[in-house]
């Protein structure tokens, strides 16, 4: 039996109390349908600045009407303390999902960026520190590697920020250690890289390459790749993400305190994953015929991403079920019915 396997026999045996910022988000949802099947108690917050109540509304038509029925949900901002201190209230586990993405997006408005993820952060963290949770898990970011050039990435060799969005999760960082360090508050971050999957928004200028790209395909629009193509990522389907994040919240406390990178330990290039897009949308009956459309790189990118995920395995017993491949063919058929 995995160390995941294990972990989902004893919540079912005893069920948690849980908290999912951003829940209506991508992310968020994914750990929601997750945490009700294992007819775990749950609060959800979200503001829906970039979530969606069709997310929710999804998980209710998976789910049973008694495991919806352990789910309470709160609509208001991290922004605000007293939201965020009324959240908490009787809560085992934190998994704090909430933030806004996107390098392009922090470039562009950095403020707001900064407001969400940095004050926002911090008062969802103070608030769970108040409340003597068991653990605060939260969502930090590989972009915190910056321009370090090693590959793979390993946690503890970190470059400089590149852009806004990356200050604002090195920050996180930061402020988790100092909780950790001052009030013994249990914290861990996960270093996702280029999470993907099903009920990621395909919409909206800040959308993720894997959804862009395949409603443009579904859609037989042109699809544009930033550079020569041969850029690469580390794409880490939900599923592995859903698990890291079960996985942190309940480890022992010596496994806590610290990041984890949340991937799958691979790299894909760009022109690989136009071409694996299209064959696996050619296999649920879209048919696209178009080359992409090659553009200049775009500011604040990093060239190459590729984690090490050593530690995880280590410390936490993570072991990713799906690679990329795996990944697109699981979740293409959710894609092609909601673009439809």
């Amino acid at each position: 039996m995995s160390k995941y396997q294990q972990v989902q026999k004893e919540l079912l045996n005893e069920p948690k109390t849980w908290l999912i910022t951003g829940v209506a988000g991508f992310i968020g949802s994914n750990l929601l349908e997750k945490l009700l099947k294992l007819n775990q108690k749950v609060v959800g917050l979200d503001n829906f600045a970039t979530g969606h109540q069709h997310n929710l509304d999804e998980v209710q038509s998976i789910v049973t009407d008694q495991q919806w029925a352990n789910f309470m949900f709160i609509e208001g901002d991290i922004r605000e303390p007293n939201t965020c201190n009324s959240s908490v209230k009787n809560v085992d586990y934190v998994l704090h999902q909430a933030a806004l993405g996107s390098v392009p997006r922090s470039i562009n408005d950095p403020l707001t960026t900064n407001a969400t993820n940095i004050d926002g952060f911090l008062n969802i963290l103070d608030a769970a520190k108040n409340e003597g949770v068991k653990s605060f898990t939260y969502a930090a970011s590989s972009s915190t590697y910056g321009d370090h050039p090693g590959l793979p990435k390993v946690e503890d060799r970190i470059g400089n920020p590149l852009s806004p969005y990356a200050v604002t999760k090195y920050v996180n960082e930061l402020y988790a250690s100092v909780y950790a360090r001052t009030y013994g508050l249990k914290c861990i971050g996960l270093r996702y890289f280029n999470v993907f999957g099903q009920r990621q928004d395909p919409q909206g200028a800040y959308a993720a390459v894997i959804p862009k790209w395949t409603a443009a395909m579904i859609e037989k629009e042109n699809i544009f790749i930033n550079g020569d193509g041969e850029t690469s990522r580390d794409f880490c389907f939900i599923e592995n993400t859903v698990q890291m994040n079960i996985l942190a919240a309940t480890a022992s406390d010596d496994a806590k305190n610290e990041v984890y990178n949340v991937a799958v330990g691979d790299r894909t290039t760009l022109n690989s994953l136009f071409d694996s897009i299209k064959e696996t949308l050619s296999e649920n009956d879209v048919q696209y015929s178009s080359e992409p459309t090659y553009r200049a790189f775009r500011v604040g990118d990093v060239r190459h991403s590729q984690a090490d995920i050593s530690k995880a395995e280590s410390n936490l017993g993570y072991q990713p079920e799906f690679n990329i491949q795996q990944g697109i063919q699981k979740a293409m058929p959710w894609y092609v019915g909601f673009l439809r």
